[in-house]
Formats: structure tokens, C-alpha cells, sequence
């Protein structure tokens, strides 16, 4: 699998990218360090204590990592969670778990995607 076929697996922009990072080796470094940043176990334990401001923050901090890695499919679910956990309320609106349950399966083809990518490289 290419750069470019994992991005297109991703839903993703791969020209935008490679606009923002410049060279296709930093594109493949930052996209393989995607799996170890924590916002989304963060953004799941925030949730599951029903912790609204720490789940926003979360959310907020893997939709940016998302929009700078041009992770579309993933993007597409976290963005609206973001806005809806956004307000200053002490609760997690209802809806935001099934919004979540969105978020996860697109993160684990996400990563699945990634490691494929990563596999077919060595």
C-alpha cells in the first residue's frame, strides 16, 4: 500500500497534506505517530466518568490532530461530537454516546488502516 492509497483508505486528503507537511517522509512520520497520541483513550475515559469538559477537550484536541493529518473519515464523526459536548453544561447530552460509538469504529479502521499501511512498508 502507498502514501497515497492509505489516504485514500482514510477518506482522507493526501495533496492537502503533503501541502501542509511538505515532503511526503514527514506525512508518513506524523501519520505513524498517529496511534500513539492519547486523546482518544482520553476523549473515551472522559466519557465513560461523564466528565463533559474534559471530554470536550478531548474531542477538541483529535478533531485538530485529525484536520492537520487530513484523517477525513475519522474527521467526519469527531467533528460534530466536538460541537455537541462544546456547550458549558455539567452533563453529556444523551446522543453523545451513540455519537461516540461512531467515533470508535472509525478510529479502529483508522488505525487498522494505518498499520496496514505501516506493514506494507516493511
Amino acid at each position: 500500500m502507498t502514501l497515497q492509497e492509505c489516504y485514500q483508505a482514510l477518506g482522507g486528503d493526501y495533496d492537502e497534506v503533503l501541502h501542509r507537511l511538505m515532503m511526503p517522509k514527514l506525512v508518513d512520520k506524523f501519520l505513524g505517530k498517529f496511534p500513539g497520541d492519547g486523546s482518544y483513550a482520553e476523549l473515551c475515559a472522559a466519557m465513560e466518568a461523564g466528565q463533559r469538559a474534559d471530554a470536550f477537550r478531548a474531542a477538541h484536541t483529535l478533531k485538530g490532530v485529525c484536520q492537520n493529518l487530513s484523517l477525513g473519515n475519522l474527521l467526519q464523526a469527531v467533528a460534530p461530537l466536538t460541537e455537541l459536548l462544546r456547550p458549558e453544561t455539567d452533563t453529556i447530552p444523551a446522543e453523545a454516546q451513540a455519537m461516540l460509538s461512531d467515533v470508535r469504529q472509525r478510529y479502529d479502521a483508522t488505525i487498522r488502516t494505518i498499520a496496514s499501511y505501516q506493514q506494507s512498508k516493511a
